[in-house]
């Protein structure tokens, strides 16, 4: 996938997704499908968008125990997305057991296996919500910590802010994959999200890829928002 763009389907319906779809298809290098699609139009769009010829970047964020994930996540590989999401808080015996379910999941079917992306702090929080939940470092360190254990743990890829990118690629193996939400350009609503840079800044930083959603899907036009997305980092 060279195109870094992965548009967020944050939308209640299948119809307001394949709109969506049809505006940017062309611009985008995968189209994500969170909770809110997910819960509300099921596997089946996985196989919609697949039909498209399009990618996939699952991103329903599982957090339980080992076994659970590693059901899940071998269920994801079977609905043929090419990006899926952990919770690094899981720990790493849930994140090894991830891995693994989509390394063996997918050689079963002959195919490639998805990139298992570990969350490390959602970028709606600060270090007051991480004060408020028990947990004393800094965000930065944090992050630091979680992604060294998925490291740990085998996981190719993960999901960060913009803010953590330099350090991460300093202590990360090299191929390791960086996505990053919280992407905003200087005029945009900044929403709940509170660790943001613009796509040029990420991308600079060291980022793989760049999830943008309400950016894109919220605009009058998104065919002609992501248009300026892509002209502010050279695409």
């Amino acid at each position: 996938m060279q195109n870094p763009i992965i548009a967020a389907l944050d939308v209640p319906s299948v119809d307001q997704a394949h709109s969506l779809i049809d505006q940017i298809g062309d611009q985008v290098g995968a189209f994500k499908v969170g909770m809110e699609l997910f819960t509300a139009a099921g596997p089946e769009i996985i196989g919609r968008i697949r039909e498209r010829n399009a990618s996939v970047f699952l991103d329903l964020k599982f957090h339980d125990i080992p076994n659970t994930v590693a059901k899940a996540v071998a269920s994801a590989v079977r609905l043929d997305v090419q990006m899926l999401t952990i919770h690094t808080h899981g720990g790493l015996t849930m994140m090894k057991a991830a891995e693994t379910a989509a390394q063996e999941t997918a050689t079963k079917l002959g195919r490639t296996a998805p990139l298992v992306l570990g969350v490390s702090v959602l970028t709606s929080m600060d270090q007051s919500d991480l004060e408020e939940i028990g947990i004393q470092d800094t965000v930065p360190d944090q992050v630091a910590k979680v992604v060294n254990l998925g490291v740990n743990a085998g996981l190719r890829g993960f999901v960060c802010s913009p803010l953590e990118i330099e350090r991460l690629r300093s202590m990360i193996p090299k191929g390791t994959k960086l996505v990053t939400p919280g992407i905003r350009m200087a005029s945009d609503d900044k929403g709940d999200q509170k660790r943001t840079k613009s796509p040029q800044e990420a991308l600079q930083s060291g980022a793989d890829y760049l999830v943008i959603g309400r950016p894109i899907y919220g605009a009058p036009d998104p065919s002609g928002a992501l248009t300026r997305i892509l002209e502010s980092i050279g695409s």
